[in-house]
């Protein structure tokens, strides 16, 4: 019983599912939660990357691992030029920017006819390795091999100089021009590196599913990102994937009981709900998340005053 429920095709799928928005989790929290940059279109990332493999493998007949790699690579330069927008516009500005751009690019998605229209795009073939398709235990297998990867390297990244600049910046812009730091190159850096992990996303979510369409890259993508990102914590691995998780897994525990007191024909309404007042809670007793660090001007800021009183007591003695 216990093997069955594991190799459960339904399982299995929850879990493939979930890996992706870990990816997509992490690639918000490196722009949003190390970088200070906030962003309510990550769909748009997402998408692009799922409509770039989907073209290249069915239209162009690329082979799909060529596809993926080349999806990866194209939503990095196109996230690189969608951060633009970044360098002139800042915060609350920054987020509703943002938000027109993710609802262009799904408008794109859904009228343009290199991306099928309305019908979207299916027959999407799936990956081989060594002759065997990659299905069920197999691609999940595979994605967990590709989420170890990209956890550690989002973790050598924030640990490096480029993470330390990422999060002076998202304290204060001027403070980090003052310290030498080139704005400019660090927070188009961030946009096009998040890009391609949810651009990663999206390609290996095209070739699981088979079919894409523009209602799957859609605001409420990016709002129940934010979320996950948000609650479980700003600037941490650990917060992205307890909130991924926990928020991911919640509707799929309600679908799974069939609780008598929700109708589960009115679940993804609830699911918004849910995630909105989780948000309040959030916001109002723990801003930084379950697992958000401090800012790094308040660790900056006891440092200089450790400093200045060490050269204060020297030149006193």
């Amino acid at each position: 019983m216990v093997l069955e429920a594991l190799f459960n095709p339904y399982y299995v799928d929850i879990v493939v599912f979930l890996i992706i928005y870990i990816l997509l989790g992490l690639g918000l929290n490196l722009i949003t939660g190390y970088a200070g940059q906030v962003s309510l279109g990550h769909a748009a990332f997402f998408g692009i990357g799922a409509y770039s493999s989907a073209i290249l493998s069915v239209k162009a007949d690329l082979n799909p691992w060529l596809a993926i790699t080349l999806a990866i690579v194209i939503t990095f330069v196109i996230s690189a030029i969608l951060g633009l927008p970044s360098l002139r516009v800042r915060e609350d500005f920054l987020a509703i920017t943002t938000l027109g751009m993710g609802l262009i690019i799904q408008s794109f998605f859904k009228n343009s006819s290199i991306t099928g229209g309305a019908y979207g795009i299916d027959s999407i073939p799936t990956p081989s390795l060594f002759g065997m398709k990659l299905e069920n235990m197999s691609y999940l297998i595979f994605l967990l091999i590709v989420m170890l990867i990209g956890i550690y390297a989002v973790r050598r990244m924030t640990q490096s100089r480029i993470g330390r600049a990422w999060m002076v910046i998202r304290e204060d812009d001027i403070v980090a021009q003052s310290m030498g730091i080139n704005t400019t190159y660090y927070k188009v850096l961030v946009f096009a590196i998040g890009g391609a992990y949810a651009g990663a996303a999206g390609a290996l979510f095209a070739h699981k599913v088979s079919f894409i369409s523009s209602d799957s890259f859609g605001f409420a993508v990016s709002a129940t990102l934010l979320s996950m990102v948000v609650i479980g914590g700003l600037g941490s691995i650990r917060g992205t994937l307890f909130g991924v998780s926990v928020l991911y897994l919640l509707p799929e525990f309600f679908r799974l009981f069939q609780f008598t007191f929700i109708d589960m024909n009115y679940l993804d309404m609830y699911k918004m709900m849910i995630y909105g007042l989780l948000m309040v809670l959030m916001m109002r007793y723990r801003p930084n998340g379950i697992f958000g660090k401090k800012g790094a001007k308040k660790v900056m800021t006891k440092r200089l005053h450790k400093k200045k009183a060490v050269k204060g007591g020297e030149h006193i003695a």
